[in-house]
């Protein structure tokens, strides 16, 4: 196949504004398509830096926008096939690519005549007749560069573009062992005893898993969060419970092969050299310089302004099990592996309320077409699945959107979890909306659902109802925006504002205009009794103590491994120190511990940033008392116009802060986030 022909630098045509040719790329195809990418890119940056007219907006900026397109479709292309199709030939082409692709990033950013011509219009941008959104363009690409070290001298550009590559190298290491972890490392049940309390579902998934290894007559529980949690949750076996804990807890801390703790000493002593050839202290400072947090003190103060009430909520939570522990004759004192399946217990005695009694009306496809529901009537966004698009996976559903009859972009809905996938729930965007090139956006949506037998429903949980709908929140992000140059469209903000969408879409899940329309049962179609949605939202904080405390331990650690020194770490030994110092309750662990905390160490997007949910989830929960308090409560027109205007649709287009303060007419605050985790009253005692 010639270099003309390969699919991975094909145009994207077709229907409904064209897509990805998915159906004719493989594997073999990386390689040559995304050299061929770096030297069309590269001859594009040429071109910029040798035209002989004085810099300007037009050829200079304007020109890099248009530049790329090749080496994003590339690279967009690969990281869908290592995130949702990574088999071993993948994971041998990532390997390879990862530190040449960091080294070709690096050449750009450290290209000395295109930096001077970007300094040069950005210094003369107010006054050369630039609109708003030129100027911030000028302002966000200056930025970009120089904190990616452009005004270094050369020999420091050069230590920094080999630290990058061997980061690169570090972080797909990285991921890579958690995923061998993952698919390697199960828990084998032997006989039916083995799944006392365990739903049929599950047992349903878990002998599926086991036929697909050869293991016919046994079950198999998966080493993923869509599996382990619900079997922690259930399971009668105090003993299953503790193995499957211990499997799921030390993903990446198993020695061998896929052993990440040397891996995370090299990230972090790497990291601080980072840092301060591009002089900042430590990386956590350089990290919240970009973000709206500005200094990892304001960061690590909201982290600890939550975690007093959160903890002693935790505490609460506890003290409130201790009966039914009681009750059931143990005598063993209450460990990690005992709180989920305590908690439902206690969820059960409290609110009169089970998991399983709200699985028959969480239908997998009605909550997705309640999702849609709400964005028709938020956002005027119509979604229509459709079959002509090719697709990686037969899992994967298409979807295109419309708005008044035009198009607005496509949306891909990877559902189930299986061999080769990342775990967890995560947004892509294979294409970023732009005026410039006159595209609309491709997004989709990704989860690790646990498919049903077959003509049966997939039932899910309330906590991954939560989740799908948080994601679509950034999927709404994507498609909403409307914005002329790429680097500023769609979800390219600050880390601690991109997570406002989705964090305050996950709020319509719960409203009764919603539940009463797609929250029926699966076999009669009846809604959702008023009397089971009344103990639903009543329930809503229950086990927030856990949830946050849980959370916030994490956020901590994360901040603290990237403030300390650069010297070697023993994550077990830290955790332990931390965990002490903090007073995180023994019943509690870490949600990611480091060894597996890919936010953290299969790249840069969340390192030394976790606490960005924290960040964001007080401006989701201010946002959502506007909406609580307007006249037409969550559905209000008004306001939901507003959102899109100031929020959704511009990107980066104005500062995260002044976005922000557009949308709700002031500043923000912590009061908000504390009425909606149930903490105000302790609030005061911080």
């Amino acid at each position: 196949m010639t270099l003309a022909d390969n699919p991975v630098l094909a145009p994207w045509g077709g229907p409904h504004g064209g897509g990805p040719a998915f159906d004719q790329v493989r594997v073999e195809h990386f390689a040559p398509a995304l050299d061929e990418a770096m030297a069309r890119y590269r001859a594009e940056i040429a071109a910029i830096t040798e035209n002989p007219e004085p810099p300007s907006f037009a050829n200079t900026l304007e020109a890099l926008e248009r530049s790329g397109r090749d080496y994003r479709q590339a690279t967009s292309l690969m990281g869908t096939f290592t995130s949702t199709m990574n088999t071993p030939a993948m994971q041998a082409v990532q390997r390879e690519a990862a530190p040449k692709l960091a080294a070709f990033r690096d050449e750009i950013m450290h290209n000395r005549p295109l930096f001077e011509r970007i300094r040069a219009v950005f210094e003369a941008r107010e006054t050369s007749g630039l609109n708003a959104e030129q100027q911030r363009l000028a302002d966000v690409v200056m930025r970009r560069f120089t904190r990616q070290g452009a005004a270094l001298p050369d020999a420091q550009k050069h230590r920094l573009a080999e630290i990058n590559q061997r980061l690169a190298s570090l972080y797909t290491n990285f991921s890579q062992n958690i995923l061998a972890d993952e698919e390697g490392l199960s828990l084998v049940l032997d006989s039916e005893a083995d799944l006392a309390g365990l739903p049929a579902n599950l047992i349903e998934a878990a002998a599926a898993s086991a036929e697909q290894r050869g293991l016919t007559g046994r079950w198999v529980i998966a080493n993923t969060r869509s599996s382990m949690d619900p079997f922690i949750t259930f399971s009668e076996r105090r003993d299953l419970r503790e193995r499957a804990l211990a499997l799921w807890s030390s993903r990446g801390d198993n020695a061998g092969d896929h052993d990440n703790n040397a891996i995370m000493t090299e990230v972090l002593k790497l990291r601080v050299e980072k840092a301060r050839l591009l002089g900042f202290e430590t990386f956590a400072h350089w990290i919240a310089d970009g973000q709206m947090a500005k200094t990892p003190d304001a960061a690590m103060a909201l982290l600890r302004q939550v975690w007093t009430p959160a903890v002693a909520r935790a505490r609460e939570e506890i003290a409130e099990m201790a009966p039914i522990v009681a009750a059931e004759g143990s005598n063993e004192p209450m460990e990690a592996w005992d709180y989920r399946y305590y908690a439902e217990k206690l969820r059960k005695a409290k609110y009169d309320l089970s998991d399983d009694e709200v699985k028959p009306y969480l239908q997998l496809s009605k909550l997705r077409d309640g999702m849609f529901w709400a964005a028709g009537e938020l956002f005027g966004l119509k979604f229509t699945q459709v079959t002509d698009m090719p697709v990686y996976h037969p899992d994967v559903d298409v979807f295109e959107v419309t708005k008044a009859g035009k198009r607005v972009g496509l949306w891909y809905f990877d559902l189930y979890a299986r061999p080769g996938k990342s775990s967890g729930a995560w947004m892509s965007e294979y294409r970023t909306q732009q005026k410039l090139a006159g595209v609309t956006p491709i997004i989709s949506n990704n989860s690790n659902f646990m498919p049903a037998a077959p003509g049966e429903p997939v039932l899910i949980s309330w906590t991954d109802a939560v989740t799908l709908f948080h994601e679509f929140g950034h999927g709404l992000h994507g498609l909403n925006s409307a914005v002329t140059y790429p680097s500023l469209a769609g979800t390219s903000v600050v880390r601690d504002f991109v997570e406002l969408p989705s964090q305050l879409n996950e709020r319509w899940l719960p409203t009764p205009e919603l539940l009463s329309r797609f929250a029926v049962h699966y076999e009669t179609g009846e809604p959702m009794p008023a009397a089971l949605t009344d103990k639903v939202l009543a329930a809503q904080n229950f086990r927030q103590g856990f949830n946050t405390t849980e959370y916030l331990a994490c956020a901590i650690l994360d901040l603290e491994a990237h403030l300390g020194a650069d010297e070697a770490l023993d994550a077990r030994d830290f955790e332990r120190e931390a965990l002490e110092r903090l007073g995180m309750p023994k019943e509690i662990i870490l949600r990611h511990r480091l060894p597996h905390f890919s936010h953290v160490f299969s790249g840069e997007g969340y390192a030394a940033g976790y606490y960005n949910y924290i960040w964001a989830d007080a401006l989701s929960a201010d946002a959502a008392e506007a909406f609580a308090e307007a006249p037409g409560g969550f559905y209000d027109k008004g306001l939901a116009e507003k959102l899109l205007t100031e929020v959704l649709s511009i990107g980066n287009t104005v500062e995260a802060a002044e976005a922000y303060r557009r949308f709700r007419g002031r500043d923000y605050g912590t009061d908000a986030l504390m009425r909606s985790r149930g903490f105000e009253t302790l609030s005061e005692e911080v």
